[in-house]
């Protein structure tokens, strides 16, 4: 068969026109081809992965949820990402993770979860940082505190950041919607921690603002009780908190808040002073009152007598309260007519009911002084009467001091008997050698000093003086038994008969083996000096004995003379009696002279 030679085979280099449609038009110029693909290319947004987007809703399908988001293919979310959304339609606008824009398989891979969280983390980020109330909800308890679902993300509320004041039941909070704002957040572990309590002291610290800059001195506001101390009462205004110190609490004396007011009771105050940098109000109750001083009778007036009771008592004196918030000072020196003075408890206790005796009154300055001895005659009254100079009386001993002792002879007049007349015989250095506090001692009136009111008093005087017979019978040079009753750095005591002490320089001591005498010993002691004046005796053992050996060496001297003089004699006589004695007689004689003469 003939080929046709008029047909000719397209060759690679034949142009074809590959803008033709399937219908086989074409004919699209270069620039509308241009112009056809840009206007492509627009209708397709430029994505990269992790990238949070939006998405419309165009169809759904039995499990999944069909979102175009502008991509050259549409998206699938299953519908379990939209349970929160259950009224969700086609036409809906939602925010969308892109996570892969194609898969192995080609399809477009979108979550909706992971946008809620991503979003949720940069909100809660950018709360944390602007300072920004959030909402959440209270999903469950765990240790510790609550676990509160805030914008899609578990977020951690502790206890203690509840509320102002100690929860102890956190159950009650669980299932509410609450507002928190965020107060840490760990960006490792994306863990996030909450505060309710933030909230509401920053809204008290408004309220505070807010009255504090409405308070003025003097105003009366209404509170309640919130808290009781020692030291006052907390009264809550209405979101702050002021003082109501126990002394402004009531014009009387109170020992503790809670014997005026009770727990949540509202009551009146008066704000006394506030401090706008430190918050602080101070308030008043017993000032909303007229102060009892203003309404004081007028039959009260100096040398009234009054009637109270002992609120407190002081080392300096006790204090009348004769009516509420009127108060007088007893000095201690006005409870008794002694000049002798001792504490305010020797006299009353604390809740006595007495009455006592106005001394000055000075109603301006609220002052008031009060006396109780003067509801008693003064016992220095006709004083010289009672106790006449030469008197003997018995009192009892109230206190002491170096040089002397006191002795109360009836309440009110107290007599001092000086340490040197307590006793003739003994050299006393304190009184409590002779006696002590509270024994009863019986003294003679020596002095009564009326002006000064004071009386002066010896016991000694009772006896009489023993010097003067002392005098005869502790003659110098007299010897007598002693006891050694103490040794001190120069002297020693000596007691000697009828009661008298004596002194003895510790060289006068010495004994005749050349030891010192010691206490208790019983020896003789010679006086060397008396003195009646001063009452002092000075004696001497060391004389005694030294005495007794020079006596005894004169006694021998006096015996050998004597025996010397009769030898003389002897031999005298002899010579003139018998000129005629022989050789032997001589010597016999001579011998005999020899011998008296050593002896």
């Amino acid at each position: 068969m003939s080929q046709n030679t008029n047909l000719t085979t397209p060759t690679p280099e034949t142009d074809f026109d590959w803008s033709m449609d399937k219908a086989g038009f074409g004919g699209y110029s270069q620039e509308e081809h241009q112009t056809l693909t840009h206007l492509y290319e627009n209708t397709l947004s430029a994505f990269t992965e992790r990238e949070i987007v939006k998405g419309t809703v165009v169809g759904f399908t039995e499990k999944e949820v069909v979102l175009n988001i502008g991509f050259k293919s549409d998206g699938l979310i299953a519908r379990t990402e939209f349970r929160d959304m259950p009224d969700l339609k086609v036409g809906d606008s939602v925010e969308v993770l892109l996570e892969t824009k194609e898969d192995p398989m080609g399809q477009l891979i979108l979550s909706r979860k992971k946008a809620v969280s991503e979003r949720a983390w940069e909100n809660i980020l950018a709360a944390n940082e602007n300072d920004i109330v959030v909402n959440g909800y209270v999903k469950s308890r765990t240790k510790g505190g609550l676990v509160v679902d805030v914008m899609g993300i578990d977020t951690f509320l502790p206890g203690s950041q509840i509320d102002t004041k100690p929860i102890k039941d956190y159950d009650v909070y669980v299932g509410q919607t609450m507002p928190f704002k965020v107060v840490k957040v760990n960006h490792a572990f994306k863990n996030v921690v909450i505060s309710h309590k933030v909230l509401i002291e920053e809204d008290i610290e408004k309220q505070k603002s807010d009255i504090l800059s409405k308070l003025e001195k003097g105003q009366v506001l209404e509170g309640t009780v919130k808290n009781m101390t020692s030291f006052g009462v907390f009264i809550d205004l209405g979101g702050v908190d002021g003082l109501l110190h126990i002394t402004d609490i009531s014009w009387g004396r109170i020992n503790h808040p809670e014997e005026v007011l009770h727990m949540d009771q509202k009551i009146n105050v008066v704000v006394l002073d506030f401090d706008d940098e430190k918050k602080r109000i101070s308030l008043g109750l017993k000032q909303l009152g007229a102060h009892p001083w203003d309404s004081l009778a007028e039959n009260l007036t100096v040398g009234a007598k009054v009637k109270g009771k002992i609120v407190n008592i002081a080392d300096y004196g006790a204090f009348l309260e004769i009516a509420p918030g009127v108060e007088g000072l007893i000095h201690v020196s006005e409870m008794s007519w002694s000049q002798h003075l001792r504490s305010p408890q020797d006299f009353l206790k604390m809740g006595d009911e007495m009455e006592a005796v106005i001394l000055t009154l000075e109603k301006e300055e609220r002052k008031m002084s009060l006396g109780v001895k003067q509801l008693k005659a003064d016992p220095w009254v006709n004083i010289q009467e009672r106790y006449p100079v030469g008197s003997r009386h018995k009192g009892v001993v109230r206190n002491m001091t170096n040089y002397g002792l006191f002795v109360e002879l009836e309440e009110g007049v107290d007599g001092l008997v000086h340490v040197s007349d307590l006793s003739w015989t003994k050299k006393i250095k304190h009184p409590n050698e002779f006696v002590k506090v509270n024994q009863e001692l019986e003294v003679l009136v020596l002095e009564v000093d009326l002006e000064n009111r004071r009386l002066s008093l010896g016991h000694k005087q009772l006896d009489e003086n023993p010097w003067e017979a002392f005098e005869s019978l502790f003659s110098v040079g007299s010897e007598h038994e002693g006891t050694i009753l103490k040794i001190e750095d120069k002297s020693a005591t000596i007691a000697l008969p009828y009661g008298v002490e004596g002194y003895a320089p510790l060289k006068q001591l010495q004994k005749e083996d050349k030891k010192t005498a010691k206490e208790d010993e019983v020896l003789m002691f010679k006086v060397t000096e008396f003195n009646k004046e001063n009452r002092r005796i000075v004696l001497s053992h060391t004389s005694v004995w030294k005495e007794e050996v020079e006596s005894k060496k004169v006694e021998e001297v006096k015996k050998t003379e004597v025996e010397k003089e009769k030898v003389v004699k002897a031999v005298k006589k002899s010579n003139e009696s018998n000129e005629k004695s022989t050789f032997a007689d001589v010597g016999g004689l001579a011998e005999l002279k020899a011998k008296l003469e050593g002896k």
